[in-house]
């Protein structure tokens, strides 16, 4: 399976990194790019996302509408969470969101990001491609976001 890791700094005490990075409206205005929302039909469309919840997202990819509902598996706050997709364009996917405290007033966040494309071989093409591409763009976009939000 194909994996991204990212590394981001943020100057800001770990538990509130933690926090905004749980709140469904940084990924709205981080996703400008591909038009990423919450949309209603899974649960949560704003605030923060908790334990058990569901989000149900919509966005753009090569001006093609795609609807990704992810779900939210683990949560140790202020250290991690992790979100499954239970439906969705891949065979799987997984994202874990971890948080280390570097001194009093920053954090570094780990994000692991990994997923299967359906379709075989042309799924793996595809991965290569663009898939890659659009994950890790989208991921910067969230980041930086967060960080933006700390400045």
């Amino acid at each position: 399976m194909p994996e991204i890791v990212q590394r981001t700094m943020v100057r800001a005490p770990v538990a509130d990194v933690f926090e905004v990075s749980l709140d469904l409206d940084v990924e709205r205005v981080a996703g400008r790019r591909y038009r990423v929302r919450a949309v209603e039909g899974a649960g949560r469309t704003s605030g923060r996302i908790e334990l058990g919840e569901k989000v149900r997202w919509r966005l753009r990819v090569l001006g093609v509408p795609l609807t990704h509902t992810s779900h939210i598996v683990e949560l140790e706050r202020p250290r991690r969470f992790v979100d499954r997709m239970e439906r969705g364009a891949f065979a799987e996917f997984r994202h874990e969101h971890s948080y280390e405290a570097e001194g009093p007033q920053m954090t570094i966040m780990t994000d692991r990001m990994s997923w299967r494309s359906p379709w075989g071989l042309l799924g793996r093409v595809a991965d290569l491609l663009f898939v890659t591409r659009t994950l890790r763009q989208l991921l910067a976009d969230r980041n930086s976001e967060i960080v933006r939000r700390f400045s």
